[in-house]
């Protein structure tokens, strides 16, 4: 099997991998791999053609950490509704303690609710902001 053949394969096989993460830094050491590959093309010997396709990949790693889609952001759980399903739910607040505090019933259990700390403490129809263990932390909707 000829070396180029061998820098194609692997590629195609990271690619496979990367749509399996979701992630882009297979796909960055993939584009390495070819740029090995087509070193192999024009004849480069295989330190040269492992060279090149090293320096392809790590500046492809390099420019993908620049762009957005190599950031990684830490959000908090406490707030983020793909964690907490009940985040963004509405429920119903009759009356609030003088601490900005209630009891309330939702989804069938009773929860102890909070009330976020810009929100004015009056009885209606409240947002679930975040979920602090087993406290709702609510604002007006």
């Amino acid at each position: 099997m000829s070396a180029q053949t061998v820098w194609f394969s692997l590629a195609v096989l990271l690619v496979i991998g990367e749509l399996m993460t979701g992630t882009f830094y297979l796909l960055m050491v993939a584009i390495g791999l070819v740029a090995g590959g087509l070193a192999a093309l024009i004849g480069l010997t295989f330190p040269a053609q492992a060279i090149v396709a090293a320096i392809v990949a790590v500046f492809g790693i390099v420019g993908l950490r620049r762009t957005r889609y190599g950031r990684t952001t830490r959000e908090n759980a406490a707030r983020n509704r793909n964690v907490n399903l009940d985040i963004g739910e509405t429920l119903r607040v009759d009356a609030w303690s003088p601490e900005r505090r209630a009891r309330v019933q939702y989804r069938g259990a009773a929860w102890d609710v909070e009330l976020a700390p810009d929100a004015s403490a009056a009885a209606g129809e409240f947002r679930i902001v975040e979920v602090r263990g087993n406290v709702l932390v609510v604002a007006p909707r």
